[in-house]
């Protein structure tokens, strides 16, 4: 089992730049497949990005290909989401996620998340 807690997230002006981490608890961080998703209010829960257990593969949500970034550092048990470019329509809670196990980087790209963390609000204001 892994256990995720989410740091970073806060205010900021439409085009600007935040850094989420995502720390996991545990010796087994490299085995897991991670993604970011996120939440906003009267919207549905959209998977913005994930990142093969080895960090060869990446996903990005269309909504934020070209300004977000996921990078791990298996050495440190942390996975990181850089965001640039913010937009107003990124307001949102950012939840990481963990999947391990057979498929474990495909189930995150559809939302099918094995572990998640209680999140970190991003505001972007306009």
């Amino acid at each position: 089992q892994v256990q995720l807690v989410e740091s970073g997230g806060g205010l900021v002006q439409a085009g600007g730049s935040l850094r989420l981490s995502c720390a996991a608890s545990g010796r087994t961080f490299s085995s897991y497949s991670m993604g970011w998703f996120r939440q906003a209010p009267g919207k549905e829960r959209e998977v913005v990005a994930a990142i093969s257990w080895s960090g060869v593969s990446t996903y990005y949500a269309d909504s934020v290909k070209g300004r977000f970034t996921i990078s791990r550092d298996n050495a440190k048990n942390t996975m990181y989401l850089q965001m640039n470019s913010l937009k107003p329509e990124d307001t949102a809670v950012y939840y990481c996620a963990a999947n391990l196990g057979s498929s474990s980087f495909s189930r995150l790209r559809v939302g099918k998340f094995d572990y998640w963390g209680q999140g970190t609000q991003v505001t972007v204001s306009s």
